[in-house]
């Protein structure tokens, strides 16, 4: 995270070794100074120039900052004139998500900039005609608010589809803004954020960690009077910095070893607790935890079971693979790779250690030799406190810990992401077979219809550039899955019909059904016998039409992907898990969404639910009619009951009612346009 300077007007001056910035900052200065001396009617010809630099500015660290400086020169020289950015009075704090999502980039540009005038003013840098420090402050505060997600994480599977690169503009922004306006005044939505997302259990928690270090730093802060804000934070900084007695003021590695040293049993015995609980309550692990747990390891299997908070069956694992698990310890698990604790623990307790693969596969992966790129790509990603190979271990721990809290980071790698989570989930020896392929190798060959496919020697997958923003099996899999599924598909030009009905089963597993069903019409795009897709998937899933047979693999299904107005966005990967009652009695299906966070609204009336609906860590909900009304791929076995279902006409109106609502509104074919005649019809 950037940091400024407040002393220095606007935060931190450009630093004098940018030169790429220093050189846009330039550029955009001569622009400014062209629109301004234009006559009004040639300013609009001179505004595209002006905008298109200040974008370049913004996709650069520093960049915010050296705007908010110019404020009040951009403004002055018309930037804003004619556009409903002219009279900062009369903006709506609830408008800006749509302004910052925009796939324009001149909307979004012209946003951000409007923003920073705003900082420039509350700050009381800039003395506006027509709104004051405080108005500006309150505006920009609710903004913060509103759009925390910009804090957090990665753009969403339809910021990348609409916006591509340009979705880092307003994440920059919003960062400059927090640490300028002050995070005591979105305190209490941070910390709601926070929970919300850990509900969920990722395996990356760095962006939540850099919130929580955020809020720490305010509480410490005499000069920041959080009032009665921020008073949930508590449970969340303590179980980064000091989540037990003997590390409450956050005294460092060093004292806190030295600490440990002199300890008796009933004070180890308290440490362990303390650690285990605050790791469960939060799914975030503290550097001082991997101390206690090396020094537990010549201390006996019970307090080193404490200190994982294993219950009954994950206690049984750690006696059975006793050397295992120390080894798992000293060679992964350090304060550098904390979360390396909070995946041994959730691996110990899904007991997949008994699978007979899977122990000697650790063992391999233990003293796995990594290739000179593996390691130069850990390094790059992480850093060098600790070892390539430790950082991928603790990768593999969290990944087999939790399976279902793989991203898929800023990357439209959605189906490498989901087979990596599905193979962790349901064929964890395969998943360690892949990692010692590409770390050690640089290669995975793959089938296709019985003919090899080399992960080398596939040109270009999905992603057009190395993908950075990955868990560390991901960064070292995922380049390598990208190149093969991408090959699969071209494999499958010149055959009728989708190509997933082919690829899917080959690149995820022999559990995928062989079974297909598709509601759109590829040549066409437009919605192909909805009503009979739905028979046939109430028919294969749903409890009450399929004979109570509950799903018994993880399965590949295709969703379309609306926001919040319905509106659609593009066509995704997903796992359906399971499909249950909720404590509601409610049939729900419950679901892995790769894409970072799972708890979207998809727009009328549809909103994921990723917790108190029954969902386990990592699952994301909806009740089955809304679910159904977003499918539009998923795969069944065939020699399992394939009747239609005797589903009612009402219900499968519904969901064919949400369908052309949203994502089929302009995919109807002409002789079923009048089908649907909306909620509200009489």
């Amino acid at each position: 995270m950037t940091t400024h300077d407040d002393n220095q007007p606007g935060g931190a001056e450009t630093p004098p070794d940018d030169a790429k910035l220093r050189g846009l900052l330039d550029k955009l200065d001569e622009a400014v100074g062209l629109l301004d001396a234009a006559r009004d009617f040639a300013k609009p010809g001179k505004l595209p120039r002006v905008l298109d630099t200040a974008r370049r500015v913004l996709l650069q660290e520093g960049g915010a900052a050296a705007l908010e400086t110019r404020a009040q020169t951009l403004e002055q020289a018309g930037v804003f004139a004619g556009s409903d950015w002219e009279t900062p009075q009369y903006l709506l704090p609830t408008l800006t998500t749509h302004a910052l999502k925009s796939p324009d980039p001149n909307t979004v540009v012209i946003e951000a900039l409007s923003e920073l005038r705003l900082l420039a003013v509350a700050k009381g840098e800039y003395l506006h005609t027509a709104i004051s420090a405080e108005q500006a402050h309150h505006y920009l505060t609710q903004v913060m608010a509103i759009n925390l997600w910009l804090l957090f994480g990665t753009p969403s599977e339809a910021e990348r589809e609409t916006q591509g690169r340009l979705a880092t503009i307003p994440r920059h922004l919003f960062r400059h803004l927090a640490e300028r306006i002050g995070y005591e005044h979105i305190i209490d939505s941070l910390i709601e954020e926070i929970w919300r997302i850990l509900e969920q259990r990722p395996i990356q928690v760095e962006p939540v960690k850099q919130m929580i270090t955020q809020i720490a730093l305010c509480q410490a802060n005499p000069e920041i009077d959080l009032g009665a804000s921020g008073q949930g934070a508590d449970r969340l900084v303590s179980s980064l910095f000091g989540p037990t007695r003997a590390c409450r003021e956050d005294p460092g590695i060093e004292v806190y070893r030295e600490r440990l040293a002199s300890m008796d049993s009933a004070a180890l015995q308290g440490e362990a607790t303390g650690f285990a609980r605050a790791m469960h309550d939060t799914g975030l692990v503290s550097p001082y935890h991997p101390v206690l747990l090396r020094h537990l390891l010549d201390h006996g299997d019970h307090l080193l079971a404490e200190a994982l908070g294993l219950s009954a069956t994950g206690r049984d694992c750690l006696l059975c693979y006793r050397e295992l698990v120390s080894a798992l310890i000293r060679g992964g698990v350090h304060p550098a790779t904390p979360q390396a604790v909070y995946g041994l623990a959730l691996m110990l307790e899904r007991g997949i250690l008994y699978q007979p693969p899977v122990a000697p596969a650790m063992w391999r992966q233990l003293g796995l030799t990594l290739s000179e790129w593996s390691q130069a790509r850990l390094n790059l990603a992480f850093g060098e406190a600790v070892s390539p190979r430790a950082r991928l271990l603790e990768g593999v721990l969290c990944m087999l810990g939790q399976p279902l809290g793989v991203g898929q980071g800023n990357n439209p790698t959605c189906q490498s992401a989901r087979a990596l989570s599905m193979w962790a989930y349901n064929d964890p020896d395969y998943l360690l077979q892949m990692v010692a392929w590409a770390a050690r190798d640089d290669e995975i060959i793959m089938h296709f219809e019985g003919q090899p496919i080399s992960s080398m020697a596939s040109s270009g997958g999905v992603a057009q550039t190395l993908p950075m923003d990955l868990d560390a099996v991901s960064l070292i899999v995922v380049p390598h899955l990208d190149r093969i599924y991408a090959e699969m598909g071209r494999r499958c030009i010149g055959r009728d019909g989708d190509p997933h009905r082919w690829v899917n089963p080959e690149f995820h597993g022999w559990w995928a059904g062989r079974g297909f069903r598709i509601n759109v019409d590829v040549a066409t795009g437009q919605l192909h016998e909805p009503e009979t897709f739905l028979r046939h998937f109430y028919a294969s899933y749903h409890p009450y039409y399929n004979g109570n047979q509950p799903l018994i693999h993880p399965q590949p299904a295709g969703i379309a992907v609306t926001d919040s107005a319905a509106r659609f966005i593009g066509w995704h990967a997903i796992t359906i898990l399971r499909v249950n009652l909720d404590p509601s009695d409610v049939m729900r299906v419950y679901f892995f969404n790769p894409n970072n966070d799972s708890g979207q609204n998809w727009g009328d009336g549809i909103k994921v639910s990723t917790a108190d609906h029954g969902e386990r860590f990592g699952e994301a909900s909806l009740p089955f009619e809304q679910f159904a009304s977003r499918l539009y791929i998923f795969h069944y076995d065939p020699l399992e009951r394939g009747e239609l279902a005797e589903i009612t006409q009402a219900e499968l109106d519904r969901v064919i009612g949400y369908i052309h609502r949203s994502w089929g509104a302009d995919r109807v074919p002409p002789n079923e346009l009048q089908a649907d005649e909306g909620p509200d019809a009489p």
